[in-house]
């Protein structure tokens, strides 16, 4: 199937493949997004796919041709490192975006598609014991409700708001989520509509909209600890985990769920992972297509919905995200082909 495959590096940029990863090329000279940016995260337009938003060292990037050309959204965080992005799937023009180390972590929003941003509460501390500086990892609207979402902090907790991001309130601790060092959450539709959050050691599995969580602890379950992200495939109630020895880790495991987070089954690699897997890339345009990319550089495929996985031949610096899009990259002078 025709479209483009990105891979977002610290120190690489965002490297990108129209044809199926037989080639690969970096981001071309003279752009607001330079070749050689640390690019954290990757978020593909829900409505346009050939629209690409890039959580870089610079602030925002903005690809309007499938991730070739690159310029930046003007923005309060200009020059800080953004570490995740949130695109509303019921309001497109409405994301969250969340800053972090070696920025503070400030949480920012947009209901005008980038033209202006708010700056929202709550304030976090600019240092924390776990990681130096507190990052915020994780953002995700409540695509059910319409006017929930979430995010957290690595470390600095799990946060909700009800009311699309006008106030927040701290919903981790003892009785609940805990570590505060949270790594992920998605929303499932159930029924019951299912929250899954990931601290740095454990899964906690919600059926009441937050107000219980039941916790699987990732070592006394498989063995490694490194609870790192979790993903829904497009469309569905199915996920996929991600969870290793470590960071960067050794070794991984990629497990699957197709209900609801209640029971999981491993999937298959031809080839060992070198690191723990660090991100998943998938598109509704193909709900069996996921790739898979590690912290060390080994970007797997599955067409399957992730049940297996073979090795790409292409091996990248440190991967911190992946994304798939069914639309097609512009090409561009071949001068940072990799």
């Amino acid at each position: 199937m025709q479209g483009t495959i990105l891979v977002s590096t610290a120190g690489q940029g965002v490297l990108r493949s129209n044809d199926d990863g037989a080639t690969w090329n970096r981001i071309p000279l003279d752009q607001a997004l330079e070749f050689d940016a640390v690019v954290r995260t990757l978020a593909v337009h829900p409505t346009q796919p050939e629209v690409i938003f890039a959580g870089a060292d610079a602030g925002l990037g903005r690809s309007d041709d499938g991730g070739t050309r690159w310029s930046r959204v003007d923005s309060p965080f200009n020059g800080t490192q953004v570490w995740s992005i949130a695109i509303d799937p019921n309001d497109p023009d409405s994301m969250l975006v969340g800053t972090g180390a070696p920025s503070r972590a400030v949480m920012y929003r947009t209901a005008d598609g980038g033209a202006t941003w708010d700056r929202l509460s709550p304030e976090l501390p600019e240092r924390c014991a776990g990681v130096s500086k507190p990052r915020i990892l994780t953002t995700t609207y409540d695509h059910v409700d319409g006017k929930s979402a979430w995010f957290g902090v690595e470390e600095g907790g799990l946060w909700l708001t009800r009311d699309r991001g006008d106030t927040w309130d701290r919903v981790d601790g003892p009785d609940g989520v805990t570590p505060s060092d949270v790594h992920c959450v998605v929303v499932l539709d159930g029924p019951p509509k299912t929250l899954i959050c990931l601290v740095v050691n454990a899964i906690f599995v919600s059926q009441d909209d937050g107000a219980t969580w039941t916790r699987t602890g990732t070592k006394s379950t498989w063995g490694i600890y490194y609870t790192r992200l979790v993903a829904r495939i497009p469309d569905s109630n199915s996920v996929l985990l991600g969870i290793g020895d470590g960071t960067p880790g050794t070794q991984t495991r990629v497990l699957r769920s197709d209900d609801l987070a209640q029971s999981w089954t491993e999937s298959t690699f031809d080839t060992p992972p070198n690191s723990t897997v660090w991100a998943f890339g998938t598109h509704p345009s193909d709900a069996g297509r996921v790739f898979a990319g590690t912290k060390y550089g080994h970007l797997f495929r599955s067409t399957d919905g992730g049940r297996t996985f073979t090795k790409e031949w292409r091996e990248f610096p440190e991967i911190t995200d992946v994304a798939w899009t069914p639309a097609v990259a512009a090409d561009a002078p071949a001068t940072h082909g990799v």
